[in-house]
């Protein structure tokens, strides 16, 4: 399991590209007024003007293995999508979980509000180690897929930083092996 986190200024975009997405399922949600898309925007709004902050928006993709498929009932995802989020300090605030059926790979989509119920605006230090560290945690716990390696990952779908770490990985896996020192290892990439 992966996760994908993008800060937003605007919950209506968010909130349209999750639940209007052909085949998407809306599977749980906490805090909202889901009558309507509009309601639900509005509600997400509502919330986030108790503490006004440029990105109030926390849109966060959890992709997992197609290996895991079989095992990803909605109930499953919703149960790791939550957890996931505890993990995360999302624990006090309104969020919308949505399952996309438009790839191979289970996914789901997370919406939440970085001001929780309290007013009080959630932490993003640290998020991307925090994330990594939490996606880890819930792979081991629910016994889902660890890919071995670097080799699997859809590098034509990557962009920046990743795409220049992986940049940097393929490099360094060609010439490490043909080079027997660090002068040796420096021409090999350089030259």
């Amino acid at each position: 399991m992966v996760a994908k986190i993008v800060q937003g200024r605007g919950f209506k975009g968010a909130i349209s590209y999750v639940i209007d997405k052909n085949k998407a399922e809306l599977l749980a949600a906490d805090g909202l007024r889901l009558s309507t898309k509009d309601s639900i925007i509005k509600s997400f709004i509502t919330q986030s003007s108790l503490n006004p902050i440029s990105k109030p928006v926390a849109h966060i993709s959890l992709d997992f293995s197609v290996q895991d498929k079989e095992k990803l009932t909605n109930s499953k995802m919703v149960e790791i999508a939550r957890g996931y989020m505890e993990k995360m300090g999302y624990g006090n605030t309104q969020y919308l979980i949505a399952r996309h059926n438009d790839t191979d790979h289970p996914h789901l989509h997370l919406i939440l509000n970085r001001i929780d119920s309290e007013g009080k605006r959630i932490s993003d230090k640290n998020e991307r180690l925090r994330s990594t560290q939490a996606c880890k945690e819930l792979t081991n716990k629910h016994g889902l897929y660890f890919a071995k390696g670097k080799e699997n990952v859809k590098r034509h779908r990557l962009r920046e930083p990743d795409k220049s770490k992986y940049e940097i990985y393929d490099a360094l896996k060609s010439a490490v092996p043909r080079a027997n020192s660090w002068q040796e290892l420096t021409l090999q990439l350089f030259w």
